[in-house]
């Protein structure tokens, strides 16, 4: 299907029916090219396709079938033109900045996102001479404030890593537009279903495929979804430095988009179930999900997100020593960084997470030593409070 047939077909029906084109073998279901490389008819037909005069498979490290239905399909439900995707997360936001910026550029990126994040940029992005200026997401007097002239891109998590923070995305944009620079979004919490903030002027979205777009904690996979000539750049980057997304991967990430509607609307209902139960807790000094009405980007949220998405994070009265009590108590819930998944996860960011960033860092994120994030999964909503419960009661 082409844009224009996409066009006419609901989300649902889009993740399960795009970017796959049948083989002569016609199979019903996308089928996985396990090959490294690609034979060709005959010498002339290898130099069209080496020289971009003609379309066709090279080299799995950039061009691969099952690659491509998934790129194909995740721009599809995001409303973009195209993705390119990677082997991590981190490497889709990598392959970003060798992109789009050089040495004497400067980013404006917000103080609220995914503790790695921060050790790209500091560790090094800024070794290659680029320069980043920190922000908090939601004052956008500070994002203006930032701009200096050599400001290239722009870069926010909505909604934030662990506090459910939410960025005016169409506001951000505009700035970074007014400025000639690029608004990069990483949409990773909500994924397509819940929010597409190319509609609010955000250029690129970033995905680490590896939370909800699996929904297993399987397989290790990013993206980046944009339109054609943004993404050639990135295209050109995964080609040349290979951070290449596995053609088996890419399979399992087919199979988790199929789902993803059902299972992003059972994340969204538990977790706002445990986060009004954890509210009215008397051990629990302060719940972030943006579903409260409580939270400081409530209205915003209901104006970007069709949900609130599945993470809960809840500082508890005690600091580490109580949030540790809570995590080991559990039973079933996992101990683990990872979130996104059908099994709820728990971690405490402080010391995982966001365990590399500088005290000063932490606090200037909100990040306490009473934080504890928790993934919200599909076991029974009972009994994952009931797990919760076993700590909570002890401190």
């Amino acid at each position: 299907m082409n844009q224009e047939e996409y066009d006419q077909f609901q989300l649902d029906t889009l993740a399960i029916r795009t970017g796959h084109t049948r083989t002569h073998e016609g199979e019903h279901g996308e089928p996985i090219f396990l090959t490294s490389s690609f034979v060709y008819k005959n010498a002339q037909e290898a130099a069209d396709k080496f020289q971009g005069r003609e379309k066709g498979n090279i080299y799995s490290r950039f061009t691969n079938p099952t690659v491509g239905m998934f790129e194909k399909r995740l721009a599809a439900l995001d409303g973009g033109e195209r993705a390119v995707a990677t082997g991590s997360g981190m490497g889709a936001i990598l392959a970003i900045m060798m992109a789009y910026l050089k040495a004497g550029d400067h980013v404006v990126c917000s103080r609220d996102i995914f503790g790695s994040i921060v050790g790209l940029f500091d560790r090094y992005i800024t070794k290659f001479g680029v320069e980043v200026t920190y922000v908090d997401l939601t004052d956008l007097i500070q994002w203006k404030s930032a701009v200096r002239e050599n400001t290239k891109l722009f870069f926010l998590e909505s909604p934030s890593n662990p506090l459910a923070m939410i960025g005016d995305i169409s506001a951000v944009a505009e700035i970074a537009h007014q400025n000639n620079s690029l608004l990069v979004v990483d949409n990773t919490f909500c994924t397509p279903v819940l929010q597409q903030p190319i509609k609010f002027g955000a250029d690129l979205v970033v995905y680490s495929a590896t939370k909800y777009i699996d929904g297993q904690g399987r397989a290790l996979g990013g993206a980046v979804v944009g339109n054609h000539d943004l993404l050639e750049e990135i295209f050109g980057v995964v080609r040349t430095l290979g951070p290449s997304m596995s053609p088996f991967n890419a399979w399992v990430f087919l199979k988790g988009l199929e789902t993803l509607k059902l299972r992003m609307k059972a994340h969204c209902e538990g977790a706002q179930e445990v986060a009004n139960w954890l509210e009215k807790h008397e051990k629990v000094e302060r719940v972030y999900y943006s579903g409260l009405e409580s939270h400081p980007g409530h209205e915003l949220a209901k104006v970007q997100q069709s949900g609130f998405g599945g993470i809960v994070s809840f500082e508890v009265k005690g600091g580490k020593d109580a949030a540790w009590k809570v995590i080991d108590s559990t039973q079933f819930i996992s101990i683990t960084g990872n979130l996104g998944d059908v099994k709820s996860t728990i971690t405490h960011p402080a010391t995982t997470t966001h365990g590399k960033l500088s005290k000063e860092a932490q606090q200037a994120a909100g990040i306490s030593d009473g934080l504890i994030r928790l993934s919200v999964g599909l076991e029974d909503i009972h009994d994952i409070i009931r797990d919760l419960s076993r700590g909570l009661d002890l401190i």
